[in-house]
């Protein structure tokens, strides 16, 4: 049986990889409605692009709900520096052919939460926490619904890729990461220790290039862009695909490697930063599943296997 899933992103590459391998998954996964919320680029174009994503592989029956402009008290940060003004480097979606549903991001969890059986939907949120953190912090009596919450985010070894410290996601919008670290639910944190290990190497364009399929066309597109800004700003060879290990973890999560830690997210003076305890010291308890390695070749050839069945 498919695993419930609502996806909460701000596409962006790395998301519209993600939302790809989901939306190929459909025995494992799947997806009640896809949420939206200012990060990679504002709101508004993060809607869009989901939209013209779910035109692209035919799947308008699939609701998009438009959430945050912006933080919980942060001013607003993007990244279309890496991402384009688009969120989608050189590539290009068709116009969406359905709107988004005109309830918001953050009544929709709730309302689909309160109605679901308990510990029965996983949230897989890929940008900015701000949705689910309101949404708790507005109705407290979700979490109960809550299977599972497997979040792109944070940093611990090899330091911030916004900060010296902080991960974008959690840098962001650090108040509402830190509601969701307190939620008592199930956690699993996938952040830069493991996905910085995950890059679109010139081999793996070059294996995106040989699949010949609209999909592998359109990622292929989208990484050359991130691809050539990430050489310019940090020197490395492939930019790192974060947001697509989140639903790599829910298809295989023996590719990955995790151990259970106790994560703060700090709101004041290192914004952002995620205080990883992995000793559990003093009174610390975990709340995390914090993943820091990934079978990097078998992940890749996952993703490359699954988005090419569209």
């Amino acid at each position: 049986m498919a695993r419930p899933i609502i996806i909460d992103c701000d596409p962006g590459v790395d998301d519209c990889f993600a939302l790809l391998t989901a939306l190929a998954s459909p025995e494992e996964l799947e997806i009640k409605g896809i949420c939206t919320v200012a990060g990679n680029v504002p709101v508004e174009t993060c809607t869009k692009n989901a939209l013209g994503l779910l035109t692209f592989t035919g799947r308008t029956d699939i609701p998009v709900y438009q959430g945050c402009p912006r933080p919980i008290q942060e001013a607003p940060v993007f990244a279309s520096h890496i991402h384009g003004e688009t969120g989608l480097g050189a590539a290009r979606l068709p116009e969406p052919v359905v709107d988004a549903r005109p309830e918001h991001a953050v009544a929709f969890l709730i309302d689909t939460l309160r109605s679901a059986s308990p510990a029965s939907i996983t949230l897989v949120p890929t940008g900015p926490l701000t949705n689910l953190g309101l949404a708790l912090v507005e109705a407290p009596d979700i979490a109960e619904a809550i299977a599972e919450i497997v979040i792109m985010g944070g940093a611990f070894e090899t330091g911030g890729n916004i900060t010296e410290t902080a991960e974008f996601n959690m840098y962001a919008d650090p108040h509402a990461a830190d509601i969701v670290m307190s939620c008592g639910r199930p956690i699993t944190l996938i952040g830069l220790d493991a996905t910085l290990k995950f890059r679109c190497t010139v081999e793996r364009m070059k294996m995106l290039s040989d699949a010949r399929h609209k999909t592998t066309d359109l990622i292929s597109e989208m990484i050359g862009h991130v691809n050539d800004i990430y050489g310019e700003i940090y020197g490395e060879d492939g930019a790192a695909m974060h947001d697509p290990c989140t639903i790599g973890y829910l298809l295989a999560p023996h590719l990955f490697e995790a151990r259970t830690a106790h994560v703060r997210v700090e709101t004041e003076g290192r914004r952002g930063h995620t205080a990883v305890d992995v000793h559990l010291l003093g009174d610390a308890k975990p709340n995390v599943n914090w993943v820091d390695g990934l079978d990097a070749p078998r992940l890749f050839e996952l993703l490359l296997s699954r988005i090419t069945r569209l």
